[in-house]
């Protein structure tokens, strides 16, 4: 009975108990955030278009150099202290010219990215006597540059755009390169008053025989080394002055030699025609046969015998023809009994014979070796 009255009693309070739970008032849930009011759409205004750069964006931007004590010195050369002469702007990332200080003689502005040379920069620049503008994109150089600078020597432009050779250059040049550009035109006059140029450099362009006129180098009297090489030429130079001493002229299409050419050349020592179209029919037998003449280059060219030459010639380059066979008796310049071949004095003087790449095969001929007894080396 206690145990039933026990039972009861605990039902009794898990039903109060419940009831209170249920009572309790339950958590609201959190309002929910009104929703933002809608704001007008627009799209902003696309940003003016720039103009295209002049130059690729990938350039590296120009190099200061370091403080100088010349207050002249442009801040992006160097201008030491010891040689206050020169000022050193090369390889310096630069666009344009800087203002050249008028105490410099020597200004080295190659391996930059100018694309124009203009006056400005030279117009207190009148020592100047060396300029070396190599390796840059040159294309254009205005007329007034060389009125400012009536002292310059030396004249350095290879490898830059040029199309043709710039106007007024300096009467007073020494030496002139334009090497690895794409010129194809030298106006008439170009080097008329140039007396003085020792070396002129023109090869690796686009020069065809009609890009020269009869004249062009006529007026050049103390020339001493033209290179022609690496053009497009199929013709020697005309009017080649007569006192030059080296003539280039590699890798151009020439395939015949005048029978007169060399006549009155008094100190012509160099000759070099590799790489032409020169055949035995395009080459007079005797038009080598110059007294001054101490190093011949014939290689890679179409010969097929050996041309004569004369006595004091040292070096002679025939590699790569279609030379069959060598005669010494027909090449020496005495008969082999003659007593000249005993004079020091008189017996040829070829020292070095290049025969390898014809279709020829050693031994090398007796009469060969007893006509020319200086020779110290024949690669066959």
């Amino acid at each position: 009975m206690k145990t039933g009255v026990g039972l009861y009693t605990a039902l009794v309070l898990c039903l109060l108990m419940g009831t209170v739970f249920l009572q309790r008032p339950r958590p609201k849930k959190p309002p929910k955030p009104p929703k933002p009011s809608k704001r007008p759409s627009f799209k902003p205004a696309p940003p003016p278009k720039e103009p295209e750069p002049q130059e690729p964006t990938d350039f590296p931007p120009p190099v200061v150099g370091p403080p100088s004590m010349f207050p002249d010195c442009p801040r992006e050369c160097f201008c030491p202290a010891s040689f206050p002469n020169a000022l050193y702007c090369e390889n310096r990332n630069l666009r344009t010219v800087p203002v050249i200080p008028s105490r410099v003689q020597y200004l080295y502005l190659q391996n930059n990215y100018i694309s124009e040379v203009t006056a400005e920069p030279f117009n207190n620049a009148t020592e100047l006597r060396w300029v070396n503008m190599a390796n840059n994109r040159i294309k254009k150089v205005d007329k007034q540059v060389f009125e400012k600078v009536p002292g310059l020597l030396f004249l350095y432009m290879e490898r830059n755009q040029l199309k043709e050779v710039p106007d007024d250059l300096p009467a007073g040049l020494e030496q002139l390169r334009l090497s690895h550009n794409q010129i194809s035109k030298i106006p008439s006059g170009a080097f008329g008053k140039m007396e003085h140029l020792a070396l002129l450099d023109l090869h690796h362009n686009k020069l065809s025989d009609s890009d020269m006129g009869k004249n062009t180098f006529k007026d050049l009297k103390n020339l001493v080394q033209l290179n022609l090489a690496h053009n497009i030429l199929k013709k020697m130079p005309a009017n080649i002055p007569n006192g030059i001493a080296q003539l280039f002229l590699d890798r151009n299409n020439i395939d015949n030699i005048p029978k007169d050419y060399f006549q009155g050349f008094s100190n012509l020592a160099f000759v070099r025609l590799n790489y032409n179209q020169l055949s035995d029919k395009g080459v007079p037998k005797a038009v080598f046969n110059v007294s001054t003449l101490l190093d011949l280059h014939l290689a890679h060219n179409q010969l097929t015998s050996v041309p004569l030459f004369n006595p004091q010639l040292e070096h002679l380059h025939l590699n790569h023809n279609s030379i069959e066979s060598i005669n010494g008796t027909q090449l020496c310049p005495f008969s082999l009994s003659s007593e000249s071949l005993t004079d020091e004095a008189l017996m040829p003087r070829l020292r070095y014979l290049r025969l390898d790449g014809n279709h020829l095969s050693p031994p090398v001929p007796l009469d060969v070796i007893m006509c020319f007894r200086h020779l110290k080396s024949i690669v066959v």
